[in-house]
């Protein structure tokens, strides 16, 4: 695997790969085979993919039923659409009813940037987390997407998995392996615990190298898995600390930082918390992503100046 790679290449080749070891599995796309970059898995099998058009209410209502039938299916196509279009069909075809779908939301968070708010994906965690019946999971790197698909492709029942839209650098070596529920602790430290999910990960490995320069010691906690989540070792890995940033190109509501704010209330830990995303009440701005990471303070940046803050206070 490449040091830096599209997570949709990291997809396709993982549907490739699991046809050819006998998985009946089925892609469902709508008019979004460009965004899916699924052209190699068409070449390899002509007439095993369908494309309903622009019609995502249609796409996950397909799914279910190739799902019913038996195949396992897939569906690709942006995240802003999935999740927006096809609401009640998510929350009833696949939820409520349990089938044996796999959804992509693709090109997540803020990853089309200036195609502004129609085409961000901000709300996806926090409406799938208010769904039953589903796991949830957001890679933060191209190694780590492919185990996480791997293990959901095996799995029978719905998943979503958040996508990012731009390549991705290698966080992980060859000995890193995906557990459903587990954190992946990249560093410990004693001052402040970074915590984030998919591509702002990088954010906060870049803060902590930064902030270790300036003395101060960051612990950097990857959330791979929303749901199901290890909560036990979640705050296991924050308590050490003396305050908590957490970090997520989505709004700061029901994503990663309410997951630790939930987390630290339920087990009555009373350390200081400040949660970074798309501010309550508002959205992305349209710009690229380091313009869209700036402006919100959910880069590795913004990150240390938190951090920095919330470091001098615990220390006077």
């Amino acid at each position: 695997m490449s040091n830096s790679e599209h997570l949709a290449t990291v997809m396709v080749d993982a549907f490739i790969d699991a046809v050819d070891r006998g998985l009946d599995l089925v892609p469902v796309v709508a008019d979004s085979t460009s965004t899916a970059k699924i052209s190699p898995f068409i070449k390899r099998f002509p007439g095993r993919l369908v494309n309903v058009g622009i019609a995502e209410q249609t796409l996950v209502g397909t799914a279910a039923g190739l799902a019913i039938g038996g195949k396992i299916a897939v569906t690709c196509n942006a995240a802003p659409f999935l999740i927006s279009r096809a609401n009640e069909q998510i929350k009833v075809d696949i939820c409520y009813n349990n089938t044996n779908v796999k959804l992509f939301g693709l090109n997540a968070g803020a990853s089309y940037g200036p195609l502004a708010s129609t085409h961000h994906s901000i709300d996806d965690i926090a409406i799938m987390r208010g769904f039953g019946n589903i796991e949830i999971y957001a890679p933060s790197s191209p190694a780590e997407c492919r185990q996480i698909i791997d293990y959901a492709l095996e799995h029978v029942g719905p998943v979503y998995i958040r996508l990012d839209g731009k390549a991705l650098p290698e966080l992980h070596d060859e000995s890193y392996r995906f557990a459903p529920g587990n954190i992946d602790v990249l560093r410990a430290g004693h001052n402040v615990a970074l915590v984030a999910m998919g591509s702002t990960v990088h954010e906060i490995v870049e803060a902590a190298a930064q902030l270790a320069a300036e003395g101060i010691d960051a612990s950097v906690i990857s959330v791979p898995s929303i749901r199901p989540c290890d909560t036990k070792a979640l705050l296991a890995a924050i308590k050490p600390c003396k305050a908590v940033v957490t970090v997520e190109e989505h709004n700061v509501n029901g994503g990663v930082g309410s997951l630790v704010a939930e987390v630290l209330a339920e087990a009555g830990c009373a350390i200081p918390l400040r949660r970074l995303g798309i501010p309550d009440g508002q959205y992305a701005i349209a710009a690229d992503r380091a313009s869209t990471r700036a402006r919100h303070e959910i880069d590795a940046a913004g990150v240390i100046r938190h951090a920095r803050e919330l470091h001098v206070k615990q220390a006077s």
